[in-house]
């Protein structure tokens, strides 16, 4: 996958999270998936429709999203409930919105489902193509969470 493709969704995520959550995000080294096993405790996912097809998917640890959302929202959340679902759902709506936007301006015009969440230890995450999935993990002061993007070339 163009790089050119995957840098609109990891400034994306970088400038949501600061501005939402307060939360410096640091980008990891990308690669490339081989499973289907989410690499953390709650994950959304949204499918991609336009000129090409494919899936954004945000996937957090449980320590990660908690501290986020806690953030957020400006008071303490202790576990992973429907609110923090939620949460998830709409900065993966934020973030699959900005990284469209980016892509417009180069010429790629795609447009975004509804968000899926699931949540639990050891879930998986199905990519709408069989194409790569590009991994990207990121490190917070509250934890992990990656990002993946699936687009049929």
């Amino acid at each position: 996958m163009d790089v050119k493709l995957v840098n609109p969704f990891i400034d994306a995520t970088i400038h949501v999270l600061s501005s939402m959550a307060f939360t410096t995000a640091h980008v990891g080294k990308p690669y490339l998936k081989k499973d289907n096993l989410a690499k953390g405790d709650v994950t959304g996912i949204v499918g991609l429709i336009g000129e090409t097809r494919g899936t954004l998917s945000i996937s957090f640890s449980e320590e990660c999203i908690i501290a986020i959302v806690s953030m957020m929202f400006g008071e303490k959340i202790t576990v992973i409930n429907e609110e923090v679902q939620d949460a998830v759902g709409e900065l993966l709506n934020i973030v699959s919105g900005q990284a469209r936007q980016k892509l417009e301006g180069m010429g790629r015009l795609l447009k975004g489902a509804i968000p899926t969440v699931i949540s639990g230890k050891n879930h998986s995450i199905t990519h709408i193509t069989s194409h790569s999935i590009v991994a990207i993990p990121f490190e917070t002061d509250a934890g992990r969470f990656t990002i993946e993007i699936c687009l049929e070339e």
